[in-house]
C-alpha cells in the first residue's frame, strides 16, 4: 500500500479556509445571527452612501411600506414553515408501542454490542460512550502495532489512530450532549480511511496469523463507531432543529413588531437630516430591516451548521466522497 495518510482534523482535511469553517462550525450561533444582522445593516447603509440622492429616493416612493409589507409576509410564512419543520421532528418521537419497542430494542442491541466489544457497560452520556469507543479503539490499535512487523502505510494508519485517540478523547472530556463539541470532536475522529486501510491490509494477506487477529478487532471497533457517531449525531441535529424553532419564534415577535411599525407609523418624509453624513431616514429603516429580517437570519445561522456537518457526513463506513489524491478519509 502506498497511501497517503490524510489529516486526522476535519479543518485540516477541508478545502475551506479556517475562518469560513470557524463561522460554518464553531462560531456561537447567536454571534452568527447578529453577525448576519450586522451586515444586512451595514450594507444597506453603505449602499446609501453609494447612491447619489438615496435619502431623496426614500421619501419621494412608497418602496418602504412595500418593503416591509412583503417583510411581514415572509415572516409569517417563513415562521409557519419552521414551526412545520418542527413537528415533523417531533412526529419522529411519536409512535405505537410497538414502534417504540423496537427503537428501545435496536438501542439496547447496539449498547450490547459495544459492551462486548469494550468488556463493560459503556456511560450512558455520549461522550462518555464515544470515549469508551475510542479508547477501546487506540487499545486495539496499539495491538497491532506490537503483533509483528507492519508496511510502513498500514504502521502509519496504527500510529495515526492512537495519536487521532487520544486527541479526541481529550477534547470529549467534560463534554455536554446538547452542545456541538460531542459532534465536533466525533467528526475529528477519521475513522473511515483507518477502517478502509485495516480491511484492505486483511484482504491482501501478507500479514502474520497474530497481525490478522488483531486487525480483525481494530477493524470491529472501527465499524462499530460509525453507527454510534451517526446515532448522536442525529440525536443532535433533532435538539438543533427543536432548538431553532423556539428561538426562530421569539425572534418573530420583534421582527413583526418593527416590520408592522414601519408600516404603520413611520414618514419618511420627517426624516430629513443627516447622522455622520448618512440620511436620517436610511438610518431608521436599515435599523428596522435589520430586525425584521431577524428570524431569517436565525434560521440561516443554524442551517449553515447543519447542512456543513451533513455534508461532512453523507457516507458512514470505509467510503470516501471528496476528491482526493487516492485514498483518503473524512
Amino acid at each position: 500500500m502506498s497511501d497517503d495518510e490524510p489529516a486526522n482534523r476535519m479543518r485540516e482535511r477541508s478545502t475551506q479556509s479556517t475562518v469560513a469553517l470557524y463561522l460554518l462550525l464553531d462560531a456561537d450561533r447567536r454571534y452568527v445571527t447578529a453577525g448576519i444582522v450586522a451586515l444586512v445593516f451595514f450594507a444597506l447603509v453603505g449602499v446609501s452612501l453609494a447612491v447619489p440622492g438615496a435619502g431623496v429616493a426614500l421619501r419621494s416612493s412608497d418602496s418602504v411600506d412595500t418593503a416591509f409589507q412583503a417583510l411581514i409576509g415572509g415572516t409569517i410564512t417563513g415562521v409557519t414553515l419552521v414551526l412545520t419543520l418542527n413537528q415533523l421532528v417531533l412526529s419522529q418521537e411519536l409512535g405505537a408501542v410497538g414502534d417504540q419497542r423496537e427503537r428501545m430494542d435496536g438501542a439496547i442491541a447496539f449498547q450490547e454490542a459495544v459492551r462486548d466489544l469494550v468488556g463493560e457497560t459503556p456511560p450512558a452520556e455520549p461522550s462518555g460512550f464515544l470515549q469508551a469507543m475510542i479508547d477501546e479503539t487506540a487499545d486495539r490499535a496499539r495491538a497491532v502495532s506490537e503483533s509483528g512487523p507492519l508496511e510502513e502505510a498500514l504502521e502509519a494508519m496504527v500510529e495515526g489512530t492512537v495519536e487521532n485517540a487520544e486527541v479526541v478523547h481529550e477534547r470529549l472530556d467534560g463534554a455536554d450532549f446538547g452542545e456541538f463539541e460531542v459532534v465536533r470532536a466525533a467528526l475529528d475522529f477519521n475513522y473511515s480511511w483507518k477502517l478502509h486501510v485495516t480491511r484492505r491490509s486483511l484482504d491482501d494477506g501478507d500479514c502474520s496469523a497474530a497481525t490478522r487477529e488483531s486487525l480483525a478487532a481494530l477493524a470491529e471497533s472501527l465499524r462499530l463507531f460509525g453507527p454510534a457517531r451517526e446515532h448522536f449525531k442525529t440525536l443532535y441535529f433533532q435538539s438543533e432543529l427543536i432548538g431553532l424553532s423556539r428561538t426562530v419564534l421569539y425572534a418573530a415577535v420583534p421582527s413583526l413588531a418593527a416590520a408592522i411599525s414601519v408600516v404603520f407609523f413611520f414618514d419618511a418624509e420627517r426624516y430629513t437630516g443627516t447622522i455622520l453624513a448618512v440620511d436620517t431616514g436610511v438610518w431608521l429603516v436599515s435599523a428596522a430591516v435589520a430586525v425584521a429580517v431577524l428570524p431569517f437570519a436565525v434560521l440561516l445561522a443554524y442551517v449553515l451548521r447543519i447542512a456543513t456537518v451533513t455534508k461532512r457526513t453523507l457516507s458512514i463506513g470505509p467510503f470516501i466522497l471528496r476528491e482526493t489524491d487516492r485514498d483518503t478519509g473524512r
